[in-house]
């Protein structure tokens, strides 16, 4: 199976918000029934932003036209996983939760490994992956892999009734938005760009902005954040030290392997250590064991036994 991408043509964009039922039908998500919970903005966009039961969004931004006849326009953007080449959500994620479908190069999620530790959610460029109060996971668009391996379109892709969103070949997808591109450009539209053919390694969502990428609401030359770069080159380094902890834990079992040490009383009277075991008084003095553990330890060794002290 080639790499697979969704394309999203902002130019035939009817803001009709299907695409946001078919995913939360598709993913049994529940969705409030409040208006922009309870605090009305002034937008059709609803809810204000993604959360834990809420996978994807639609955005209404009104731009600068970008012809004389039209001095504002709509600019529909999509808020959802932009399914990343080089994820930064998945390579840090220590439970495996997020990982790439091998297939099709959609980041997808096992949420039965969520270990909440929320790796996710300040590793993400686009600040997608929420988390779920309720059932203590990480939550976000999983690609519907489990309809790509069907050879069935995502859900919000197959409810899209203007085709503003199609989803086919990564290759082909880049290839229609050139040509979408091409003809915005022809008709006027200046600020027209594509978006995701080389962001974060490139992306499997690729975008075309009918009016720019931030008038879409899109991050511009998004990048990964340095604590997720650190992290991933640390973790060698933490696999080593763990590995010669557990080396080091090893010797100090073998070093003790065997040993017994005697049992002592303190005589208050005469300030005499006794050995309980054979009587010998081992040392004269206040009661404190003045020997090291390693010296306890390696006096019972056959080599470099400290003759005499202790048998």
């Amino acid at each position: 199976m080639a790499e697979k991408a969704i394309l999203f043509d902002t130019s035939r964009c009817t803001g009709c918000h299907a695409c946001q039922i078919a995913c939360k039908c598709w993913n049994v998500l529940p969705s409030p029934t409040r208006l922009n919970e309870n605090t009305f903005s002034g937008t059709h966009q609803n809810p204000p932003d993604l959360n834990g039961a809420t996978r994807l969004i639609m955005t209404y931004s009104e731009a600068d036209g970008a012809l004389p006849n039209k001095p504002v326009a709509w600019a529909f953007g999509r808020r959802s996983c932009q399914h990343c080449t080089d994820a930064p959500c998945a390579s840090i994620c220590p439970s495996g939760t997020l990982y790439v479908h091998e297939e099709s190069g959609m980041v997808t999620v096992d949420a039965s490994k969520c270990v909440a530790c929320h790796y996710c959610v300040t590793a993400c460029p686009f600040d997608v992956p929420r988390y779920n109060g309720m059932q203590g996971k990480v939550n976000k668009c999983t690609g519907c892999v489990d309809r790509i391996e069907q050879g069935i379109a995502p859900a919000c892709v197959s409810t899209c009734q203007p085709e503003a969103l199609s989803f086919g070949d990564r290759d082909e997808m880049l290839a229609e938005a050139e040509k979408r591109l091409a003809m915005l450009k022809s008709r006027g539209y200046e600020h027209a760009v594509i978006y995701g053919a080389e962001e974060i390694g490139g992306l499997h969502v690729i975008q075309v902005f009918k009016y720019g990428v931030e008038a879409h609401g899109q991050v511009l030359d998004p990048k990964v954040s340095p604590i997720t770069t650190l992290t991933n080159i640390m973790k060698p380094v933490t696999g080593v030290v763990a590995g010669a902890t557990v080396i080091g834990l090893a010797v100090m079992f073998g070093l003790a392997a065997g040993y017994k040490r005697d049992k002592l009383a303190y005589n208050a009277e005469t300030e005499d250590t006794i050995s309980l075991e054979t009587g010998e008084v081992i040392k004269h003095g206040d009661g404190q064991d003045t020997e090291s553990v390693k010296e306890h330890i390696t006096c019972n060794l056959p080599i470099g036994k400290k003759g005499g002290d202790h048998e």
